[in-house]
């Protein structure tokens, strides 16, 4: 098998496709590891699809699956695109529902999944948070000072509430991150559909227009945009490298 392994933000991913559809779960689970697999956050598996240009099969490292990852769709297209699955312009098909990605060099614009509220503004913790829905649930509470990032609370918040749990702070119109994912169970360097969540937050509270710059943990600048309820997600993808694997 040939497999091929992307950053996005530094979210990784391995990646490869197939014409068969089942569960990879194991497979996520041998080929995410850091120490005697490939290493990644998630597992990208392309299966074909009569409607749209594929479907896409998505696993944490730890075999569970997700219905999306914003970084996953930047990196995904990328790759159908560059192995010729799909066109620059491509629809696919998520456990979310359908995105839309373009390409452009090394850059790739999402449209993700419309937005819903989950509950509305509570207090816990000694923090005010949010949930909303982006593709999957997060948590989002605003901080002044990104230091405020607990992990043993992020832990306890994400189980309590089934949901990834982001820190945000805005300063001179820029939204910064810090994300608790599920299925990683920790921090990862960046989380595509939590800093959607925290733009959408950051947005309706008026600290941020409708288009916005937005920083993960790995300090790679992506574009966040807003059109009526429709969000769009852009960044750069580095395709790290491809091998084979008997």
């Amino acid at each position: 098998m040939t497999y091929t392994k992307y950053s996005a933000s530094g979210n990784d991913f391995v990646i490869f496709h197939s014409f068969i559809k089942k569960d990879y779960s194991q497979e996520a689970i041998k080929l995410c590891n850091r120490t005697e697999g490939i290493g990644a956050d998630g597992l990208i598996v392309l299966v074909p699809h009569e409607k749209y240009d594929f479907e896409w099969l998505f696993y944490n490292s730890d075999g569970s699956h997700a219905a999306m990852c914003g970084n996953g769709t930047r990196a995904c297209a990328h790759y159908a695109y560059t192995n010729g699955l799909a066109s620059s312009k491509m629809q696919f098909l998520t456990g979310a529902g359908v995105i839309e990605s373009t390409v452009e060099e090394n850059i790739v614009e999402t449209q993700l999944t419309k937005p819903v509220i989950l509950k509305e503004e509570f207090e816990q913790e000694g923090f005010t948070w949010y949930i909303v829905d982006t593709g999957v649930p997060h948590l989002v509470t605003i901080v002044e000072d990104l230091e405020k990032y607990d992990h043993n609370l992020a832990s306890k918040m994400r189980y309590e509430h089934n949901a990834n749990v982001n820190f945000a702070k805005i300063q001179d119109g820029k939204v910064y991150v810090r994300t608790y994912e599920r299925g990683v169970e920790g921090e990862t360097l960046a989380c595509g559909t939590g800093m959607a969540a925290c733009f959408l937050r950051a947005n309706s509270l008026e600290l941020v227009g409708n288009i916005a710059k937005v920083y993960p943990k790995s300090k790679e600048e992506l574009t966040l945009t807003k059109k009526d309820e429709t969000l769009y997600f852009k960044g750069a993808v580095k395709k790290v490298f491809t091998t084979s694997i008997n």
